[in-house]
């Protein structure tokens, strides 16, 4: 068996992949998955409790982790899986490096670029092999990579996610109210506070995207092109985002299909 843990900013996200699937294509069936908040994360420890049963008493579990969060989130999620499982497992704190799974990474650095960015573009290349991505993760921040259809990672943008920019308009500014969760407007133009803020944010998300794809298109001409929507946010922009000819593909979990791939690859 094989554990993949997505612990972001605000949520951590699990995944088991059996034994008998290991190796097969992305996407596939998770044998169990789970999420709960960061806030929660004690919780994992019940949810992964449930899973012993579902591993061979003489057998190793193989844990990859992408873990943007910080340090005590990382030793916090060590001592739940060395207290859960015991010392059979095995765990990986997946981190970016200069070549991994099909992936080149063409950062300055390779090592400061974001795990959960490294692991999405494993992702996405390992669903669409041989195709030129732009790779928008929409959570916490939103991030906008293009994956060259050679497989080099060749950078990117980050920005402020719908819900941080929403919720530091009220942080920041003395009338306007916090959004605790965001339905679609009636109109882009909108006749009252709350809806203004929300159209003003998926404004800027949206455009944030359409103006990379654009740059995109500028610097590579009639190349093929293929977007990817990920990310807690997606559901909320997809609607919104006019994109041309460009293929939209909403795919869910792609951190955890990177480390799939990855662990799939070695290191």
């Amino acid at each position: 068996m094989m554990l993949l843990v997505d612990a972001g900013n605000t949520r951590i996200k699990w995944a088991l992949v059996a034994d008998a699937d290991r190796g097969a294509a992305p996407p596939l069936p998770w044998r169990q998955q789970g999420a709960v908040e960061r806030a929660g994360v004690e919780a994992l420890a019940q949810d992964w409790a449930a899973l012993t049963g579902l591993i061979a008493s003489d057998a190793d579990l193989q844990v990859a982790v992408s873990n943007v969060a910080g340090p005590a989130l990382r030793d916090r999620l060590q001592v739940i899986l060395y207290a859960v499982f015991g010392p059979r497992v095995i765990i990986e704190w997946f981190a970016s490096t200069p070549e991994r799974a099909g992936i080149r990474n063409g950062y300055r650095h390779p090592g400061q670029l974001g795990c959960d960015r490294f692991a999405a573009a494993i992702g996405a290349r390992a669903l669409f092999p041989d195709e030129q991505l732009l790779v928008a993760t929409c959570g916490t921040a939103t991030t906008i990579d293009v994956i060259s259809a050679e497989g080099v990672f060749e950078g990117g943008m980050i920005l402020p996610g719908f819900g941080t920019m929403a919720t530091s308009l009220a942080l920041n500014t003395a009338q306007l109210p916090r959004i605790d969760g965001a339905a679609p407007p009636e109109r882009m133009f909108a006749d009252n506070t709350v809806d203004a803020i929300v159209a003003g944010c998926i404004a800027a998300q949206v455009g944030a995207i359409e103006h990379a794809l654009a740059e995109r298109r500028r610097r590579h001409p009639g190349a093929a092109l293929r977007c990817l929507l990920a990310g807690g946010a997606g559901i909320l922009l997809a609607p919104y985002l006019a994109l041309g000819d460009t293929p939209l593909e909403k795919v869910d979990n792609l951190v955890l299909i990177g480390l799939y791939t990855a662990m799939n690859h070695g290191r």
